[in-house]
């Protein structure tokens, strides 16, 4: 058996990120960026009025005063008329600013009699109240730098700029293989002998959290033919193969048997943590296979802890449970030798280790929002001390 840590850094050490895609820009949503990204416009593209009001000359007010009123320039107009120094027009917000004129009064700072305007803001300024042609940003500079996450503000920014595609890290492919004679499918009769498979759904549901929608689901039964043929066709379809069950070493696991004969490379079989003891993780070219335990409990906790970074990791974004260390609100009495996750309740301050720590229950995982991980070293830990936690993802 290796260790936790010493797991955890030979999934890094092995996961590349994907090969980048060009996707549009509204596709891309919550993906890196594989490449830089150069503004294809000066923004805003004109000097643009950022008030309703009126446009004018600075110099032209100061030696004149008031200025008579010619026309107005509505948002979208496309108006090419240059005003005399004497003059000021009606302008709205996001308007472009005429030539001749580069400042803009409030229109509840000014008095307008007989077509004449005159400003009455003792504080005005020449250039206020416009948005300079590229005050944002200028033709053919760096919008975004690769490695940018794009997020709703990002995308925005873009598509403000006139960006349409990017390359982009993509989300993994996966696949999750079910195995176990024992199990049956929700909502048909449970024969005696049989229980519900839950597995898929759960690591389904954890997969959409992290947007990865392209899933295959297979299921096969305890016979090492049929299973290699499946492992065979998940390993052609997906980019990850999540195998559950069938990883121990009972007369009828036979996952260690099917990935040896599909040409897996394994990389380690059994970490010293509970639950999940016997985690296998194997690699077929650029293909990652893990095989995780069966019982429910067992692969959740195996998906947050060495899953879920891996995923991130191949699309190019910064993996792992964010990680806080907070106090006990119930005492803990482990035994040395193991890792040990057990799910927990953090309300902001404390963490409440849940009962149903057992491997094959779930239900404790259905109020939890956080692992506690106590190290190989650990023993008895009192109410009060530190522990270390990890966040599950909402």
């Amino acid at each position: 058996m290796i260790s936790v840590n010493e797991a955890k850094k030979i999934i890094q050490e092995q996961v590349s990120p994907l090969n980048p895609v060009q996707l549009p820009l509204l596709q891309a949503a919550g993906l890196t960026l594989a490449s830089d990204v150069f503004s294809m416009i000066d923004s805003p593209p004109f000097n643009q009025s950022s008030m309703d009001g009126y446009a004018f000359c600075f110099d032209g007010w100061k030696n004149n005063g008031a200025l008579e009123i010619e026309g107005e320039i509505a948002a979208g107009s496309n108006t090419t008329k240059t005003y005399s120094s004497e003059k000021a027009v009606r302008i709205f917000t996001g308007a472009p600013v005429p030539q001749g004129t580069d400042t803009v009064v409030m229109q509840e700072k000014v008095t307008v009699s007989n077509s004449v305007l005159t400003i009455e803001d003792q504080n005005i300024q020449v250039g206020i109240n416009v948005r300079e042609m590229g005050a944002d940003i200028k033709l053919g500079e760096l919008a975004l730098k690769a490695g940018s996450k794009l997020t709703p503000g990002s995308i925005g920014f873009l598509t403000g700029i006139g960006i349409t595609s990017v390359s982009v890290f993509p989300k993994p492919t996966v696949s999750i293989i079910v195995t176990g004679n024992e199990l049956q499918a929700a909502g048909k009769t449970l024969q005696f002998g049989q229980v519900y498979e839950s597995n898929s759904s759960t690591i389904t549901a954890a997969l959409q959290q992290l947007n990865i929608n392209e899933i295959k689901v297979f299921w096969a039964e305890d016979n090492l033919n049929v299973l290699q043929k499946t492992l065979e066709e998940a390993i052609s379809a997906s980019d990850v193969i999540v195998l559950m069950g069938g990883i121990s070493v009972g007369d009828y696991d036979y996952v260690l048997q099917a990935a040896e004969n599909c040409g897996v490379t394994k990389l380690f079989h059994r970490i010293k943590q509970k639950p999940g003891k016997p985690l296998y993780f194997g690699k077929k070219e650029n293909k990652l296979i893990f095989g995780l335990p069966g019982n429910p409990s067992s692969v959740l906790t195996c998906y947050y802890e060495y899953l879920f970074p891996a995923l991130q990791q191949l699309s190019n974004q910064l993996g792992g449970l964010k990680k806080l260390e907070v106090p006990l609100l119930k005492s803990i009495n482990k035994v040395a030798g193991l890792t040990q996750f057990l799910k927990g309740y953090f309300d902001g301050e404390t963490v409440l280790p849940l009962g149903a720590q057992e491997s094959y229950r779930l239900s404790s995982f259905a109020q939890a929002n956080c692992l506690i991980v106590l190290g190989e070293n650990t023993g008895y830990c009192e109410i009060g001390e530190n522990v270390l936690i990890h966040l599950l993802p909402e």
